[in-house]
């Protein structure tokens, strides 16, 4: 049961992101693909004029623009940059690593890098992945410490728990609070908050600092604190910043705490997203045993059942499941009752039946009045006596 349960959840969560990951593309391709279309025609516009201009042949044009491709892939720029492969450069680089940004500007160009990175890499990202989780647990902690002194001093204001904390007719209250837990809801807007104060602060530092518009640093912020880390927009890039050391410290502290706080908003999100799947699984399975269980009665309404009969309307997976395993011998054997079903529908009967029994053996039948006699049974012995005079009766009833 517990097995068949994840993995339903599993799959559903699979078949969930896949339609997902498709609804995006379509949103996507879309939005970007007639602008992808539109900047590949004025190039093409472009390197003609080129080629046309400075009587250069177009094949020769594109070799050298692949050969540009390649240097700008080594950190090499038109414009004026700091050195990629510097001590703060690298240190920049190590942190995109750890925190698994992974921007893409600056990359690993020998293969003893390429092989150096594997391994640093592997042991930087669990590291760091650690260091999220416990902070994640500490700063949980320290938001239910922080709703639950709210939750008291309401209950204070409201006269529930008393002000100087004695036990007293709150006792109950103050009881129940020793394993009080915010919901998981008021914690992700909490977060949800934070993350917002850290990316709108950060964007005021990276709008006049490195000239971008303020949308784009707040898009900068969320690719860099999501650990998305496409690499079109980039921190910390230029070759001289004003207080360029306060300016590096600011961004390091807000990429932290903004990774931190998004880290930590995705897992409360993925527990309401699992809340969400088992909900749709529930009703699904609700759904599916009241189609069976309906098909199980129409299969069934022709059939006698002993003992007390079930009403349609009752009927549950558990008193279902119960019922079938009281049944499963009777349908191996191949009976249409069983002997315990029959027993316990005529209790009454085998004890009347026992007593006459008991008399007819002892020497004292029971007397038959004159009706019964003309009505045509005789008394009889034992059984037989039995089931006379049950007839007699009836007749006489009638």
């Amino acid at each position: 049961g517990r097995l068949n349960a994840d993995n339903a959840r599993f799959l559903l969560l699979a078949v969930l992101i896949v339609l997902y990951m498709l609804c995006g593309a379509a949103v996507f391709s879309a939005i970007e693909l007639p602008t992808e279309r539109e900047a590949k025609e004025r190039w093409e516009e472009r390197l003609e004029n080129f080629t046309r201009r400075h009587n250069l042949s177009l094949a020769e044009l594109r070799h050298f623009l692949r050969e540009y491709e390649e240097a700008s892939v080594a950190g090499i720029r038109v414009d004026d940059i700091r050195p990629r492969w510097d001590f703060t450069g690298a240190f920049y680089f190590v942190g995109t690593v750890v925190s698994t940004i992974g921007f893409g500007m600056t990359t690993p160009a020998t293969v003893g890098g390429k092989i150096f990175l594997i391994f640093y890499g592997l042991i930087g990202c669990a590291g760091t992945i650690l260091f999220f989780n416990l902070f994640l647990e500490r700063l949980i902690t320290v938001i239910a410490y922080v709703m639950k002194s709210c939750h008291e001093r309401q209950l204070r204001r409201k006269g529930v728990l008393p002000h100087d904390g004695r036990r007293g007719s709150g006792a109950s209250e103050v009881d129940s609070l020793a394993g009080w837990k915010p919901s998981v809801y008021y914690v992700m807007l909490i977060l949800c908050v934070a993350s917002l104060i850290i990316s709108c602060c950060a964007s005021a530092m990276y709008t006049p600092i490195e000239g971008w518009s303020y949308f784009d640093s707040l898009y900068f912020c969320f690719v860099a604190f999501s650990t998305i880390g496409f690499g079109d927009l980039v921190s910390s890039q230029n070759i001289r910043y004003e207080s360029q050391g306060l300016y590096r410290f600011g961004n390091f502290v807000f990429i932290l705490m903004g990774v931190c706080c998004i880290y930590s908003l995705f897992n409360v999100i993925s527990i309401v997203i699992k809340q969400s799947i088992n909900w749709i699984l529930k009703k699904l399975a609700c759904k599916c045993c009241h189609r069976c269980q309906r098909r199980l009665f129409r299969s069934r309404r022709n059939v006698v059942m002993p003992g007390n009969v079930r009403s349609r309307r009752n009927i549950s997976i558990e008193t279902d499941a119960v019922n079938e395993s009281d049944t499963d011998g009777r349908r191996l054997s191949g009976e249409m009752i069983s002997m315990k079903d029959f027993l316990a529908s005529n209790k009454v009967s085998l004890a009347i039946m026992q007593k006459q029994l008991s008399e007819s053996a002892n020497g004292y039948p029971r007397q038959m009045s004159s009706n019964l006699k003309q009505n045509g049974f005789s008394g009889g012995v034992g059984a037989l006596a039995i089931m006379n005079n049950r007839l007699a009766e009836t007749s006489v009833d009638r």
